[in-house]
């Protein structure tokens, strides 16, 4: 079945089961959507003047109505409204389930769910998975409904050598909310511009190296890629073991912090969670209190490569830093070319071993990354944007985990990508390192793929320490992030120094669909 007459079997649904009241209600009191937290919309629902059935409905009536343009959302859950009726029947038996209850959420299809196909975005793995990931788990148990699967750039980006992110052959091509025929960046492009659009309250992305931080600083939204271990990736399609993630994604701080205090904690199937420290905060979102810059000590890493309209934003975010009452000290982390030269053969080994392992826990579809090849050889539409495979077949090719060179490789990786920043951090007493996220969103074009030279991410994607960004400024009508890094652990100091980043300085606009840039035609 297609999403559009899954749609509109919801839809119909939704018109008989979900009371007109609380959606009356909230459009006569101009309701924004857009701007609404979760915290608002738990008042709201709190006050008998919003439903989690009526909060569904209005995202399914804006998944109907916009993302034919933005192509977010891979395929709907037939179950959202059941499960919003069920949040509504806690509610009214006051067994409500904590913050998240009622909270419409979008999921990269990545991750498993039990009662929808998990694809990674290709056509290969178009099946059920077992059973839930972890993740999906303690959002069930948390109360979120559960909305639908967001596109994603195959394979998490990790198969062609010139990928264009946003595409899957499943999904077809995710588009920039800002402008259309700009790229979303990847691979959780479909999370980010699926928040950005109001399709979602808060969606769930990945990231092994930029896959959260520069789709949602592509699109002015906030995202958080964890320190390694505080989510668990059972259940995760992977690339890395030593590099993946799942993080949250929203328009606002609140929402971010919110949901990773509901996604984090430890997990015996995933060792890297075995290393969540007990002194971990629970509640992420209390800590945000406004004021935290005051004081506080920035490096600044420029990127001037990501050239000067970036540069620009990266100057007047500088300057609210330092009316916000901050220090900013400009910085350039050690070690980055040598990162660069190393990482990707790391990935090519750990890619290998760990996508054996997981597809062999799916019941149904290639049973190795041989067979993987195999099927895309075969299948004509995974050829259409995607068009090589070359990472999958050097990755068949690389070194086992076992190699000599792989393991010292890896080893000097790992120790370097945290020696760039906590040397950095040490040696001007930083609390956290700002850089730009991304540059403004390149032109989608098939046949040369992505421009995402992007190294702001790469430390503490390898290294495993946190990443925040939230919206900075615009180039013109595309959006320009700050990320704020620091040591592992320290998440919810990141997090609260983005909040107060986004409280001096408000970046943030809804999109308006352009088609193309209207300075220069495109």
């Amino acid at each position: 079945m297609g999403r559009r007459p899954v749609f509109l079997a919801i839809l119909a649904a939704a018109l008989v089961l979900v009371p007109s009241a609380p959606v009356a209600s909230a459009a006569s009191s101009k309701f924004d959507l857009d701007a609404a937290d979760i915290p608002a919309l738990q008042a709201r629902m709190a006050a008998g003047r919003l439903s989690a059935a009526g909060l569904t409905g209005l995202y399914l009536d804006r998944i109907h109505r916009l993302d034919g343009k933005v192509n977010a959302v891979l395929a709907l859950n037939p179950g959202a409204l059941g499960q919003a009726l069920e949040s509504d029947a806690r509610r009214r038996a006051h067994h409500l389930r904590g913050p998240l209850d009622g909270i419409p959420v979008l999921v990269k299809d990545n991750v498993d769910t039990r009662d929808q196909h998990t694809t990674a975005g290709s056509r290969a793995l178009r099946s059920y998975p077992a059973k839930d990931a972890t993740l999906i788990t303690r959002l069930r148990n948390a109360g979120a409904v559960i909305l639908g699967k967001a596109n994603l750039s195959e394979w998490a980006n990790f198969r062609a050598a010139k990928p264009t992110s946003g595409w899957s052959g499943v999904g077809g091509q995710t588009n920039n909310p800002y402008v259309l025929d700009r790229n979303p960046c990847g691979s959780s492009a479909g999370s980010a511009a699926g928040v950005a659009a109001s399709l979602a309250q808060v969606a769930i992305g990945s990231e092994t190296d930029g896959s959260i931080v520069c789709p949602a600083g592509m699109t002015a939204t906030v995202g958080h890629k964890p320190s390694l271990g505080l989510v668990s990736r059972t259940g995760v399609v992977p690339i890395s073991a030593e590099q993946d993630t799942a993080g949250p994604i929203a328009r606002n701080v609140v929402d971010v912090a919110l949901t990773l205090s509901a996604l984090q904690g430890r997990d015996p199937s995933d060792p890297a969670t075995l290393e969540y420290p007990k002194s971990q905060p629970t509640d992420y979102a209390k800590l945000l209190e406004p004021g935290v810059l005051r004081g506080a000590r920035i490096g600044l890493w420029r990127l001037p490569v990501l050239g000067p309209s970036t540069d620009a934003v990266m100057t007047s975010a500088r300057n609210s830093l330092v009316k916000a009452g901050a220090t900013v000290v400009e910085v350039t982390p050690p070690y980055q070319a040598r990162l660069g030269e190393l990482e990707f053969p790391a990935l090519l080994t750990e890619f290998h071993r760990d996508i054996d392992k997981y597809l062999a826990t799916r019941p149904r579809g290639p049973r190795n990354l041989a067979e993987l090849i195999a099927y895309n050889r075969a299948d004509p539409l995974e050829r259409t944007c995607f068009a090589g495979q070359e990472l999958f077949e050097q990755a068949l090719a690389a070194p086992p985990p076992t190699d000599p060179g792989y393991l010292a490789g890896r080893a000097e990786l790992s120790d370097l990508a945290r020696r760039s920043l906590d040397e950095t951090l040490a040696k001007y007493h930083l609390d956290a390192i700002a850089s730009p996220t991304n540059p403004p969103a390149w032109k989608t074009d098939c046949a040369v793929g992505d421009n995402d030279v992007i190294p702001s991410s790469t430390p503490a994607a390898v290294a495993g320490y946190p990443d925040v960004t939230v919206p900075a400024g615009f180039a013109g009508p595309l959006p320009v992030g700050i990320s704020f890094m620091g040591a592992r652990w320290s998440d919810a100091r990141m997090l609260a120094l983005a909040a107060d980043f986004s409280r001096v300085a408000p970046a943030r606009v809804p999109p308006r669909y352009l088609a193309t840039l209207p300075s220069t035609g495109g």
